[in-house]
């Protein structure tokens, strides 16, 4: 199995208005021999909601959980969870096959599936005479 890492950093803005603050979505991600597996679970949001794109070697998952309530902030006796728009982007590696990715919604899940190919490691370069 190829070691290769996938760096994750919060999405910036973009041209959709968000709210003050944006929240950044828990992923866990893992690769076998033949894929690059990203799971979230995503309680409160509706799939017509999740907003899934890549642009390069960047995968961008955005959304918006709302609470339904406007809840004071002195009636809190505990705030833990997280409400409004959320982001993440991560930075795929080189072997990802970002023209197949498959993506699916089930039981508040969000399962993303990258299948890898195989890139030429080494390239020999001829030297013209």
């Amino acid at each position: 199995m190829n070691n290769t890492s996938i760096k994750i950093h919060p999405l910036p803005n973009d041209d959709k208005p968000m709210k003050k603050e944006v929240g950044q979505l828990a992923l866990d991600i893992w690769q076998t021999d033949g894929e690059i597996v990203i799971k979230a679970p995503i309680a409160g949001v509706n799939k017509e909601d999740l907003h899934i794109a890549v642009t390069d070697d960047v995968l961008i998952i955005k959304g918006d959980r709302e609470l339904g309530e406007d809840v004071p902030e002195d009636n809190y006796y505990t705030k833990e969870c997280f409400w409004g728009n959320f982001s993440r982007s991560i930075v795929l590696p080189l072997e990802a096959d970002t023209k197949n990715i498959k993506a699916s919604f089930e039981k508040n899940v969000l399962e993303i599936r990258i299948p890898k190919t195989e890139k030429e490691k080494t390239q020999i370069i001829k030297i013209k005479a």
